[in-house]
């Protein structure tokens, strides 16, 4: 028994070490040199201020609506809403985030409307939409701000970023942000 009981411990004792003290030293270390000393991507507007690696709920028409999220954007809890597609409820509630969508940008039809729009990302935090996302909103908006769609298509591609190192992952588009320079157009 000793020969296996006492090797188990300090196996044991080394892991806990190493992964609670050296191997979050070295992360903690890494995120020193990362930009905003690895504190997110803050952005202040007025005396407020967001993270725009947070995902942000935006209800008012003025505004391009962010991806839903299960857990009501509280980072304290991410999470999805674990329903699976043929789940009744998860059905039913993108169906009425589908009704609500036509319902706000009239003249747009059911199969235009990106998925990304009415489902919510695995953490419940996503805070970027795609190019397609953003453009199936410029009728509302440039209405509404009484701006030229082209106005505000431009403005959806000056803050589009490209894939990580040009090819990894989509096109994406920070939502936050995009509604900070809707905010600024005059």
């Amino acid at each position: 028994m000793k020969t296996n009981i006492f090797p188990a411990i300090k196996l044991t004792i080394i892991t806990l070490v190493f992964f609670a003290g050296v191997y979050t030293a070295i992360i903690w270390g890494v995120a020193q040199l990362a930009p905003n000393g690895g504190k997110g991507d803050v952005v202040t507007v007025g005396d407020k201020k967001y993270y725009t690696n947070i995902g942000q709920t935006f209800t008012q028409d003025k505004y391009f609506y962010s991806r839903p999220s299960a857990v009501g954007y509280n980072s304290a809890g991410s999470g999805g809403s674990n329903k699976g597609p043929s789940n009744p409820d998860y059905l039913a509630t993108v169906q009425a985030r589908i009704d609500t969508f036509l319902l706000h940008n009239p003249g747009v039809e059911k199969k235009d409307i990106p998925v990304e729009l009415v489902t919510a990302s695995g953490s419940g935090l996503d805070p970027d939409i795609t190019s397609k996302s953003a453009l199936v909103q410029v009728k509302r908006i440039a209405s509404i701000r009484k701006v030229s769609p082209q106005t505000v298509e431009q403005l959806i591609a000056k803050n589009t970023e490209g894939p990580l190192l040009g090819m990894f992952g989509p096109e994406k588009i920070n939502v936050l942000k995009l509604n900070i320079a809707l905010d600024e157009l005059k």
